[in-house]
């Protein structure tokens, strides 16, 4: 599957974002989906993911409240709607393709997913 995320850009600091990242290639609702950020010079984390069937969600402590993951089927799409950004959020953001077979969980672990798209870059200005 290859997936694409757009949606990034700069925000002042308790703003809004809404990211998307769509799916090509294989049935989507067979994909669990996450995002994960990396800031310069740090390791990449997790930030959020939703099971197959949408009913699962999972979230970063830090981001917990503020950021919701949400997935579109018929638009193969998966959303993240972050809102009440803080500089700290500053990251590039990408999406990942998790297809074990579980339908209604989802994995906050880098190493549970198998594709990833490209980074859309977040910048929160104080």
């Amino acid at each position: 599957v290859q997936l694409q995320a757009f949606g990034g850009g700069l925000v002042q600091a308790g703003g809004s974002l809404r990211l998307s990242c769509t799916a090509s290639g294989r049935p989507f609702t067979n994909y669990a989906l996450g995002w994960f950020r990396q800031a310069p010079g740090k390791e990449r984390k997790f930030v959020a993911a939703i099971s197959r069937s949408g009913g699962g969600t999972v979230y970063a402590e830090s981001v917990k409240g503020r950021f919701t993951i949400s997935r579109e089927n018929t638009k193969t799409t998966v959303y993240l709607q972050m809102t009440s950004l803080k500089p700290e959020d500053t990251a590039a953001y990408y999406c990942a393709a998790d297809r074990r077979p579980s339908t209604r969980t989802a994995s906050a672990y880098m190493s549970d997913y198998d594709y990833w798209g490209q980074g859309t870059l977040v910048t929160v200005s104080s």
